[in-house]
């Protein structure tokens, strides 16, 4: 049995100039690792919105409005409470970072 194997020779090119649209496109994929600029401002969005106290803003930015309806439901009880509802709060804020950054990391692995 005969194998046959094909070589291929790549002419020698010079590098292309670069151009400052280019490096900046560069820096910025780095620094956003690759997943853009809405894939690293969301969770920042994401976290301001949360930050807005009572209304649980974060978690209906992330498309989980039966969430949002539910901690806005039973906040009216804790708010009775002076050491319960800010474990809500700060919870709030926790969740809405957590999953916007779960988004961007599903839709960059999609």
């Amino acid at each position: 049995m005969a194998e046959e194997y094909a070589v291929s020779v790549v002419p020698d090119e010079e590098p292309r100039g670069a151009s400052t649209l280019g490096v900046v496109g560069v820096i910025w994929n780095e620094l956003s690792g690759g997943i853009g600029p809405w894939g690293t401002l969301r969770p920042l969005v994401a976290l301001a919105l949360s930050l807005v106290p009572f209304l649980f803003l974060g978690q209906h930015f992330n498309r989980q409005h039966s969430k949002g309806f539910g901690w806005f439901v039973i906040q009216l009880p804790l708010i009775l409470s002076v050491v319960l509802w800010p474990v809500l709060f700060i919870w709030s804020i926790a969740d809405a970072w957590w999953v916007s950054s779960g988004i961007v990391a599903k839709a960059e692995n999609s």
